[in-house]
């Protein structure tokens, strides 16, 4: 009797986890829907390829193709911290700096929104990475950061024999060779065209976002811990948006 006793138990405690688990994977995929109807492309358009195009090995009669990496958001409280991925010709990279590309950071929003366009008009690949908010809270946001930007990475429809990563952390088990670039954004051009867009695509993303969220004013703060969100944080409390591991948001 008391090992049916135990038995029952232990299945009702399985049934709990399980139940439990189930509803954080509902939660996770509600999180993922709601992003993907506020902004609906996730994918990057492709660029055309240059003619001829580039190979996707390293070749004697082609340079490296490198790819530029690098995120956006993670010192925000609000929504996914964001990365992108992008392979530049060669021959367009002077026109690109003569055209004011450098760290997304110095840039104004308007001119950050038209040299993303040209960014992505003439790139060989460049593509947008995320991590939500529910994988920030769950691994820490350097984990996630770098979550993002190697699922960036592997969207790309042009295999990189080389990823330039701004910052000092590598991607963990990534098969493609990497190099760290500290202040990356204001050494390579492919970095400083990676921070435009993934900024880019993200402020839209928070844009769209602040519709259904007024009361946090992501409008002016993209998701940053400005006086006005926090004081909205206060009054009304966290959204399911909100980076619930952030200290900020702790207090709501």
């Amino acid at each position: 009797m008391k090992e049916e006793g135990r038995g029952k138990k232990e299945e009702g405690t399985k049934k709990k986890e399980e139940g439990g688990r189930k509803k954080e994977q509902r939660k996770r995929n509600k999180e993922e829907v709601e992003i993907f109807t506020l902004f609906p492309s996730f994918h990057l358009p492709i660029s055309p390829s240059p003619s001829p195009p580039l190979p996707l090995s390293p070749s004697p009669s082609f340079p490296r193709i490198i790819a530029g990496v690098d995120e956006v958001g993670r010192g925000a409280l609000f929504g996914p911290v964001v990365a992108a991925a992008c392979i530049l010709p060669d021959e367009v990279l002077e026109e690109l700096v003569s055209c004011g590309v450098r760290d997304s950071k110095q840039l104004s929003a308007a001119a950050r929104s038209r040299l993303a366009v040209k960014i992505r008009a003439v790139a060989v690949d460049c593509q947008i990475g995320a991590a939500s908010v529910r994988e920030i809270d769950r691994l820490n946001i350097l984990q996630a950061s770098l979550l993002a930007m190697k699922r960036a990475i592997l969207k790309l429809n042009v295999a990189p024999d080389l990823c330039l990563v701004d910052g000092n952390q590598r991607i963990p088990n990534l098969s493609i060779d990497q190099e760290t670039m500290i202040k990356g954004d204001s050494r390579s051009i492919q970095i400083a065209a990676a921070s435009i867009v993934a900024k880019v695509w993200r402020d839209e993303l928070i844009l769209r976002m602040a519709v259904k969220y007024p009361e946090y004013d992501l409008t002016n703060n993209k998701g940053y811990g400005t006086k006005k969100h926090r004081l909205g944080l206060e009054r009304y409390g966290v959204s399911v948006f909100h980076r619930t591991s952030f200290s900020p948001c702790q207090k709501s």
